[in-house]
């Protein structure tokens, strides 16, 4: 059986914050600025048929993948209901509602995706998100957030613990003796190129 959890930062991501974080971040040219860091980060990898986003929000990294590799089967899970109105108008999209701390599939994936998400995670829950990053990893797993070399909360639009920084990869490559280090790079928010924040991306494989 599932257990439904839902923490203080998911409450928070759930409410008015999440919905105004949501018509934020909505907008093609940031759609664009995913495919960049996707089709950079994935340049390492081959064989990929079915991905999963864990917290895809309103979609941008899935439109994203679709228009990169058009015949990929694509799932995502979220928290956020308007967000996951949005998600529903995806075509061909699997939609998982819920917490990323709990099971929603059984299946394996090809690739796993972290966008954004992990940051916001309670670094107290953080091993119940891996685990469930690592169960239903196929092959690769994408990490893509603030890093820094230690946990660290910061002031996030004057809310206090609800923005962890943290090495995400790091704490991933440790746990799982089966994961290693296949690629990692950098976006700069100042590129005048991509609409992007300072997103440090890690590319793991499972051997």
């Amino acid at each position: 059986m599932i257990k439904k959890t839902v923490s203080e930062q998911e409450k928070f991501w759930m409410g008015e914050f999440g919905i105004k974080y949501n018509q934020r971040n909505a907008g093609a040219h940031l759609v664009d600025g995913r495919a960049h860091l996707l089709k950079d980060a994935l340049k390492s990898t081959s064989e990929i048929k079915n991905v999963i986003e864990f917290g895809a929000n309103i979609g941008l990294n899935i439109c994203a993948l679709k228009n990169l590799y058009p015949k990929i089967n694509l799932s995502a899970i979220e928290i956020n209901k308007e967000a996951i109105d949005r998600l529903l108008e995806i075509q061909g999209l699997k939609v998982y509602q819920g917490s990323v701390l709990d099971m929603h599939t059984d299946g394996l994936y090809d690739l796993v995706i972290s966008v954004g998400l992990l940051i916001h995670i309670n670094p107290n829950d953080l091993s119940a998100v891996y685990d469930n990053i690592h169960r239903v990893s196929g092959r690769y797993i994408l990490i893509a957030e603030y890093y820094n070399p230690e946990p660290v909360s910061i002031s996030y639009r004057g809310y206090e613990n609800k923005l962890f920084k943290g090495d995400f990869a790091g704490d991933l490559l440790d746990k799982y003796q089966d994961l290693k280090l296949v690629d990692y790079g950098f976006c700069y928010r100042r590129d005048p190129k991509v609409a992007l924040d300072d997103i440090t991306w890690f590319l793991l494989e499972k051997v």
